[in-house]
């Protein structure tokens, strides 16, 4: 059994313990919430205490890869500005279509207390649009990390990642070495949190569960349905993007990305896809080899179209259920931050990447942290619809990219050539 499936399994033996508990034992139900609560805490801070050096070195390894792809060629520039635009509209989508799905999902007031009751009680965002604009910037960059400032963090990060970019390679490089090494730790020491992962949402879940009933159940599956229907319209809108100005016909597009598509559904991996994707652009869409030997590997190495997605989404399905109301600077911060963490984290491991890449956008939106967990272990259900829109971007980028070259042949010229 996979580690998601173990996780998927503690949640599912938790929460049904906490239903039969509470329904026949309600004093025992609740002696177990009291044992099960400071466990599932524990977990959570576990893994909370790798994010901050996670994501610094996580950023600075990204921003010299994006620098060093865009150094290598018309192509390559090419290649980072679909990928850079494609990140940031799946972002700004997901931002208001995900609370637009959630406003029609009943929400249930037991659940929002259950979850106060699990997490304390906190108040929404507040504050000025230039007090928290100038909150972006540390005064001290330090004191931001033990703070736990995930935002003015991020800043400093890229202005450090950027400034490495303008130094001598020879300096540089053992500055990236020391930050890929710091991020490889980092992942390790998740990796072994995440092997009691069974345990700890076992131990969040059945809190909640007594608390709140079968509503937790309901409220999980509201943001499955939702991260499944907003993978389902970024891919969809693929196959709107690839025919516009001269690009790939419909049809065409289409039937060559079928077979990587089946093959990303089967695998739930970009990377096991990429022989896939490379045979759709040297046979299928008949690419010059430079297009997918440049291209693909780049986009598998950087850009998940759906990640920057799920970010927002959790942390739209996170505000619904504590009935917080996000105001825009914060919306507009967790959108950049989400396309900057998504180009950087795109190495990561699944569970590992769920829980470095949404902590940071959920601290950053002044929201709990505790019910990532939960998502955690459901993840495993939309991870399918995601890799297949992942491995469909990976292909739009190449097809732009390749319709772009001067040599490349009209749409017209394809549309005849496959009839």
């Amino acid at each position: 059994m996979s580690g998601a499936a173990k996780v998927f399994l503690g949640l599912l033996l938790g929460a049904v313990l906490g239903l039969v508990l509470n329904a026949f034992a309600p004093a025992a139900a609740q002696h177990a919430a009291a044992i099960a609560q400071p466990i599932g805490r524990l977990w959570l801070n576990a893994l909370q205490m790798t994010i901050v050096p996670l994501v610094m070195g996580l950023l600075i390894v990204g921003v010299a890869q994006a620098s060093d792809a865009a150094a290598s060629g018309r192509i390559a520039r090419r290649t980072l500005a679909w990928i850079l635009g494609l990140a940031t509209a799946s972002a700004v989508f997901t931002a208001f279509f995900a609370p637009f799905l959630l406003s029609f999902a009943p929400r249930s007031e037991a659940l929002t207390e259950a979850l106060h009751a699990a997490t304390g009680t906190i108040a929404a965002p507040e504050g000025s649009v230039a007090a928290s604009l100038a909150a972006l910037v540390p005064t001290n960059a330090i004191a931001a990390a033990a703070q736990g400032a995930i935002v003015p963090l991020v800043v400093f990060t890229l202005l450090f990642a950027f400034a490495l970019t303008r130094i001598p390679a020879e300096r540089r490089a053992p500055v990236l070495a020391l930050a890929q090494g710091v991020a490889d730790a980092m992942i390790v020491i998740v990796h072994w949190v995440l092997k009691v992962g069974p345990l700890g949402v076992f131990a969040l879940i059945l809190p909640v569960t007594v608390q709140a009933g079968g509503s937790v159940l309901g409220a999980l599956g509201v943001h499955v349905a939702v991260l499944i229907a907003t993978y389902l319209v970024i891919t969809a809108s693929l196959y709107v993007i690839a025919p516009l100005g001269g690009g790939e016909p419909l049809r065409r597009f289409a039937s060559a990305i079928l077979p990587a598509q089946v093959v990303a559904a089967s695998t739930q991996s970009s990377l096991a896809s990429l022989p896939a994707m490379l045979q759709a652009s040297n046979e299928r869409f008949g690419y010059p080899p430079q297009i997918g030997a440049l291209v693909l590997p780049l986009a598998v190495s950087l850009f998940r179209i759906t990640s920057p997605a799920q970010y927002l989404g959790v942390m739209s399905f996170i505000a619904w259920a504590y009935g917080i109301e996000l105001d825009a600077t914060t919306i507009a911060t967790c959108i950049a931050l989400a396309v900057v963490i998504s180009l950087g984290s795109v190495g990561l491991p699944g569970q590992a990447s769920f829980m470095g890449t949404n902590l940071p956008i959920v601290q950053a939106a002044g929201l709990p942290v505790e019910p990532l967990g939960l998502l955690l272990a459901v993840d495993l259900i939309p991870d399918v619809f995601s890799t297949v829109g992942n491995v469909s971007a990976d292909l739009t980028v190449a097809s732009k990219v390749a319709r772009a070259e001067p040599d490349a042949p009209a749409a017209e010229d394809a549309e005849d050539a496959d009839r």
